[in-house]
């Protein structure tokens, strides 16, 4: 081959592989636009997740932006997701308040009417007509107890509540077993953070090294060397006193108390395929627990909130497994889908109906005003 047809090759070459470069950025130019489209029209006009919160000024929090409408989440002037508040509260309200995180918040149900306190309050109306009842969905994606003390301190308790549900569980799961992940030497950072900078700029890339990552601690997930070693005082030892310092909070704001057990998709009857799917987010939040681990974790912190609605004499809901462990019903390992959020309203619904507590309240407010039941 002389220097002519070699140079002809090189070029060749350069052009194929110029070509090849070009078609790859086509095709994840236009996977990343179609991502961001999708999103849009799910979550509305916005770059990041982060955009959709904001500073709440008395309390130095991170809240929903007050007045935000977000695809199909909406939320009221208050920085709360729902519909606005008549203030001052009427005489003839029975006004609800939910405690929690993401799950509360319901991040993955596709519209306000569908989360389950909107869905809460609606049962209640049903059954007592007479009376006004609306609600403060004050969950916030990345609460833990604490933040939701806070959270009632500053934002909740001025508006009057008469019953405070308190559904939480898998943040301060997240957060505790990290804690002992680290003195245990098995995580320095929280592992949210270890992605590479191009996940923060790209979906695309977000996505798919989330997933590889999510895909690398399932493979692991059943293996007992490297994974958390933990007693039922030093993972829910902190729950259990924060989650106690957050009813008796509660109990000076509001005449009725009530704590629900928290649902997961993961079961311990599950097989093992199925349990390594449920566990697909839990594991990419702890990468340190195994699957049995997990499981553990979370019927010990269920036992947790049992035992403090016993210690306090709140009321319990309790049948956290009455809501399918499937895709069907949840979006992910703990946030509920449509589907799921309508039986997770059918049961915190039931157990409220079923309170002699909330009943002998709905009578007494009746009674107040005059309404025959």
């Amino acid at each position: 081959m002389n220097s002519i047809q070699t140079l002809a090759l090189r070029q060749r070459r350069l052009v194929l592989g110029a070509m090849v470069v070009l078609a790859s950025c086509t095709l994840f130019g236009a996977a990343e636009l179609g991502l961001r489209v999708r999103q849009e029209i799910r979550f509305g006009k916005f770059l990041r997740i982060e955009d959709t919160y904001a500073l709440d000024p008395k309390s130095g929090m991170r809240i929903p932006v007050p007045g935000g409408t977000f695809g199909g989440i909406r939320i009221n002037s208050m920085g709360f997701r729902g519909p606005e508040l008549k203030m001052p509260k009427s005489s003839s309200t029975l006004r609800l308040a939910f405690l929690g995180s993401s799950t509360t918040y319901c991040a993955e149900v596709s519209n306000n009417e569908n989360t389950w306190p909107h869905l809460v309050a609606e049962a209640l109306q049903a059954e007592w007509p007479g009376l006004s009842v609306d609600y403060i969905n004050a969950g916030v994606p990345g609460y833990s107890v604490l933040s939701s003390l806070k959270n009632l301190e500053y934002r909740v308790t001025p508006l009057e509540p008469d019953v405070i549900v308190i559904y939480e569980g898998h943040n301060d799961l997240t957060g505790n077993s990290f804690n002992l992940a680290r003195k245990q030497g098995l995580m320095s950072t929280p592992p949210a953070q270890n992605l590479s900078w191009p996940a923060k700029y790209s979906l695309l890339w977000y996505l798919v090294e989330k997933n590889l990552v999510i895909m690398s601690h399932q493979r692991t997930a059943r293996q007992t060397a490297g994974k958390l070693s933990f007693d039922k005082n030093s993972l829910a030892g902190p729950f259990r006193r924060d989650l106690k310092d957050l009813v008796e909070a509660s109990k000076r704001t509001a005449p009725i108390i009530v704590l629900v057990t928290f649902s997961t998709q993961l079961r311990e009857q599950q097989p093992p395929e199925q349990q390594s799917r449920a566990a697909a987010t839990s594991l990419y939040y702890m990468p340190y627990m195994s699957i049995h681990g997990l499981i553990q974790g979370y019927a010990e912190y269920n036992d947790v909130v049992r035992e403090v609605a016993s210690e306090t004499g709140v009321v319990l809901i309790d049948g956290e497994n009455s809501i399918p462990g499937d895709a069907q019903h949840f979006a992910d390992s703990v946030h509920f889908t449509d589907k799921g959020s309508h039986l997770m309203a059918r049961r915190v619904a039931r157990g409220l109906i079923q309170s002699s507590r909330l009943q002998e309240l709905a009578t007494n407010i009746l009674s107040r005003e005059g309404i025959r039941h």
